[in-house]
């Protein structure tokens, strides 16, 4: 038996089982079979195959761009100097040992760039004679420029540090260099002697703020004299040699109205921020890596009263407040026992008897959100921080997350509670695919119902579209909603223009 409980084979007359009725379905007269089939199944009307002229052509072009990326070549970029600078580079080589010889390093280090060129000048032009190399006036400029960024500089980085229109710069290891520019990654023309050359240049990055890098301590993270951000890490860990990863500095100060310039932001955005910078607002700032993060709280600092006092706690100082009465801190790695480490939260737990007015934070990482949270809640408002997220409700499960994982025995629902109570709102920044920075969401923090965490959305950026050439075209919007901070922006005078900008 089968396992339908019947017998397989034949049936009860002796004949096999029918499958079908092979007897015509129409009229009384016979037809054979194949007509028969041919009547109750008629054939499928197959589509053509689709050709180049039929395919829509915005997917045409998506097609394009995925197939030229399956083809395009997987091989790493190289940095290669060609042309006039490699052989300004070439002869580099040959004169700076000679040169130092002839130089005394103590010296020289106490002379400014520009005094070391005037010194060196005579004694390149002897090098240079004994070498027996002719060198136009053009050329004697640039090797003394590049025998002063050796010595004094960072050597072939000097000349990415001075490109306005760089803003990130990415070393990994001696043969390959990558730098940013209006928000696209592209390979620079600099190339460094060997490892050794690079791993000295990072030592002297770091050594410049009191820190090391080596195989035992081999990540370090430090800062340039102009405030830009660095970041170091060696072999063993990096296995193409020493990586240095550089987030430059910008001179000029970017404020709101300049952003909201840039397309940043709207116009009724950069109102509602300032309201919130003036007015005491409680601010976490979210985003991902390069979103423009640091600049936002920059720029939201600037609407801080000339008459507070302000404390920012970083792990490597990049802030710049425009504030008379700042006072930049920042944290400590530990030594070669591994002792006297001062971090992030002992400087926050630090700063509260320190009689500040606002406390503003780099970055929040961990159990220092906590006792962040404490100082907003307790009479500190007006404090900022910056948290790594995707969405401003993303960024509220990670302040709950980094409370819990600290050592503070709290419940959950205090942890939401309290987070509730001390942040008003959260701006969330984004970099969007085409290298633009925007600001894409404005949340208001509202308060509990239940064990969840109310907010409300104040301003959106929605993506509309994408210009032929990559570029991304989207609206700002305002909800239309009345601001639940509205209140806290009435003690200040901002009640009207705050809710102007919202509705």
């Amino acid at each position: 038996m089968n396992a339908f409980g019947r017998r397989g084979g034949m049936n009860a007359g002796g004949q096999r089982p029918a499958f079908g009725n092979a007897s015509p379905m129409k009229g009384g007269t016979p037809v054979r079979a194949a007509e028969a089939a041919s009547e109750q199944f008629p054939p499928v009307e197959t589509a053509p195959l689709p050709t180049d002229s039929d395919t829509p052509p915005a997917k045409a072009d998506a097609m394009t761009r995925l197939q030229d990326r399956v083809t395009g070549s997987a091989e790493q970029g190289s940095s290669k100097v060609e042309g006039f600078e490699a052989s300004v580079h070439r002869i580099k080589e040959q004169v700076l040992p000679r040169l130092l010889e002839r130089v005394d390093p103590e010296a020289a280090s106490m002379l400014t760039k520009d005094e070391l060129a005037e010194e060196f000048r005579p004694i390149i032009g002897e090098v240079l004679a004994e070498l027996k190399i002719n060198l136009n006036r053009r050329e004697q400029f640039a090797l003394e420029k590049v025998l002063v960024d050796e010595l004094l500089g960072l050597g072939p980085l000097e000349e990415l540090l001075n490109d306005p229109e760089i803003s990130d710069i990415m070393v990994n290891g001696p043969a390959q260099t990558f730098v940013e520019k209006k928000g696209k990654l592209q390979i620079a023309q600099i190339q460094f002697r060997d490892e050794e050359h690079l791993f000295q240049i990072a030592q002297r990055i770091v050594n410049k703020v009191g820190r090391r890098v080596d195989q035992t301590t081999p990540l370090a993270d430090a800062r340039l004299p102009d405030g830009s951000r660095v970041n170091v890490i060696v072999p063993p860990l990096s296995l193409r040699g020493t990586a240095i990863s550089i987030r430059k500095f910008s001179e000029k100060p970017i404020t709101l109205d300049m952003m909201k310039g840039f397309g940043s932001m709207s116009d009724k955005m950069a109102t509602a921020l300032k309201v919130a910078g003036a007015s005491r607002f409680n601010i976490v700032i979210s985003g991902g890596t390069g979103s423009g993060k640091t600049t936002m709280l920059n720029a939201l600092s600037k609407m801080i009263d000339p008459g507070e006092r302000v404390i920012t706690i970083e792990d490597a100082a990049e802030l710049r407040l425009q504030q008379p009465h700042w006072l930049p801190l920042e944290t400590r790695p530990p030594n070669l026992e591994g002792q006297g480490a001062i971090t992030i939260r002992d400087l926050v737990v630090n700063a509260l008897r320190m009689r500040p007015d606002r406390i503003i934070l780099g970055e929040i990482r961990g159990s220092e959100c906590f006792d962040m949270l404490a100082a907003m809640n307790t009479g500190h408002d007006g404090s900022m921080c910056t948290l790594h997220s995707n969405s401003p409700r993303e960024a509220l499960a990670r302040m709950e997350n980094m409370v819990m994982m600290s050592d503070i025995k709290v419940p959950k629902e205090a942890i939401s509670r309290q987070i509730a109570d001390s942040v008003d709102l959260i701006v969330q920044v984004k970099r969007l695919r085409d290298g633009t920075r925007r600001t894409t969401n404005i949340t208001e923090v509202i308060g509990m119902e239940g064990d969840v965490i109310v907010t409300q959305e104040l301003f959106k950026f929605e993506y509309l579209d994408e210009t032929p050439d990559g570029k991304i075209i989207g609206e700002y919007r305002a909800m239309g909603l009345r601001p639940y901070t509205l209140e806290k922006a009435k003690q200040f005078g901002f009640d009207q223009p705050f809710l102007e900008a919202c509705l």
